[in-house]
């Protein structure tokens, strides 16, 4: 921050500039908005009431999140023992995250560890008192922001903001929220169930993390009753879990999602975005065959958050990309690499269609995309420009069933190769494992040559 003149503004000027920048924020010129935040910046070190009023515009998004930090590690600095400026900034910290990258690392800006570092020594300090509360509240929402690295911090929070006020409903529904994303299902169910009992109508907020805990804790019952209350068409279906009608959506899987990891271990490792075809709100089958190894693959149940990271465009369409929440159940299907050539494009994963029992050829030549992170959440990027590439040589994986027997498998590919013309693949490994090592060998070398072009 600048060596900026003392500024000195009433009461008005501070409520009026926050209304005005609201406005601005709200108008889509977060530019202007920011330029307006300047005065307010100014006089917070002197003035608790412009700090109070540059945490508002904070918490109501109004700034970018770079531009968020900064204000934020300014109060703080400013009014390191203020409890209820301090207070109040804990709460802040969500909007100067990006919360729907649920399995984002830890933020590195030491504003977030320096906030939970303060408020938990406040807990202590006010234990009893009144301004436990608020301190309490936004000590939650500063350790859960820190990933997996203060559980034990943030759930203590928020089971003191119940024990002091055990009938706010909003308090049960931040518990189970926040026992949703670290995996601990069945008790998210319990604590969403009392939100909902406690509120004076529905909150769909309430209803959609009783779902979600349901799915992931296999209630089926309850996520059934959830879903039909919310109005959508479903019934009991594969896995036991409830199933309707739904379009395919996009995931972005992680190989460590944050209700699976430790503070030892805690970010997300390998990440891909994948289809999956997608059997309630919440649950899908993955329906890519991975490019890397995640622990999880084709065939795979896993369950998703229920806020978007983005959205992909594809021509008019528009399909959202969801956040990866836990694995529900591991299919472990075969995997086997593939190199090989045809005249058209798709033609060698067309061929799944010839194929028995959800075997499927997955050409990753032709179906996956490296992006930037700013290309990838970009909603009007075209995503339909890169699945019409044409591709004549081509690499991918086989993936089957583990009930297909390999011989079986490269049986029907054959078939299906003869059938078509034209097309030809080659897979080493599942000549392998189908005991063919003449065969092997050829596959192996003709493999080799298309895949070190």
């Amino acid at each position: 921050m600048s060596n900026r003149p003392a500024l000195v503004l009433s009461a008005d000027e501070i409520e009026t500039l926050r209304q005005d920048i609201v406005a601005e924020a709200q108008a889509g010129r977060k530019q202007t908005a920011w330029d307006k935040v300047q005065p307010l910046r100014t006089a917070q070190p002197r003035q608790p009431e412009a700090a109070m009023a540059l945490l508002m515009v904070v918490h109501e998004r109004c700034l970018e999140r770079e531009a968020a930090l900064s204000v934020l590690s300014e109060v703080a600095q400013s009014h390191d023992r203020d409890v209820r400026i301090l207070s109040a900034l804990g709460e802040c910290l969500e909007a100067a995250r990006d919360i729907d990258d649920l399995n984002a690392p830890p933020p590195d800006d030491p504003i977030f560890r320096s906030a939970v570092e303060k408020l938990n020594a406040f807990a202590r300090t006010y234990e009893g008192q009144p301004e436990q509360e608020p301190i309490f509240f936004g000590l939650a929402s500063a350790a859960r922001m820190l990933a997996r690295q203060h559980d034990a911090i943030a759930e203590r929070s928020y089971r003191k903001l119940i024990e002091i006020d055990p009938r706010n409903a909003a308090y049960h529904y931040n518990l189970g929220l926040f026992q949703k994303t670290r995996g601990s299902f069945a008790e998210g169910v319990r604590s969403n169930q009392i939100a909902a009992s406690l509120a004076d109508e529905v909150v769909d907020g309430y209803e959609w993390n009783l779902g979600i805990c349901a799915t992931g804790a296999w209630n089926a019952a309850v996520a059934l009753d959830v879903w039909k209350r919310m109005g959508h068409k479903i019934e009991i279906g594969r896995f036991g879990l409830p199933e309707g009608s739904y379009p395919a959506c996009k995931v972005k899987l992680a190989q460590r999602p944050l209700a699976e990891r430790t503070a030892d271990c805690d970010d997300p490792g390998a990440e891909e975005t994948i289809w999956i075809e997608r059997l309630s709100p919440c649950h899908g089958i993955v329906r890519s065959v991975l490019y890397r190894n995640l622990g999880v693959d084709y065939g795979d149940v896993i369950l998703i958050d229920g806020a978007p990271i983005t959205y992909h465009s594809y021509g008019e369409g528009r399909v959202a990309v969801f956040p990866h929440l836990a694995t529900l159940l591991r299919q472990h299907y075969q995997l086997f690499d593939f190199a090989g050539t045809q005249e058209t494009a798709r033609q060698l994963a067309n061929l799944s269609g010839e194929l028995d029992k959800d075997a499927v050829i997955y050409s990753h030549s032709e179906s996956v995309e490296m992006m930037c992170a700013s290309c990838w959440r970009d909603p009007d990027r075209d995503h339909n420009h890169h699945e019409r590439m044409e591709k004549l040589v081509v690499r991918g994986r086989i993936a089957a069933p583990p009930d297909i027997a390999p011989a079986r498998l490269l049986d029907m590919i054959d078939r299906s190769i003869e059938k078509q013309g034209r097309c030809q693949l080659y897979a080493p490994d599942l000549c392998a494992a189908a005991g063919l090592i003449a065969r092997e060998r050829i596959d192996r070398r003709r493999f080799a040559l298309l895949t070190n072009n």
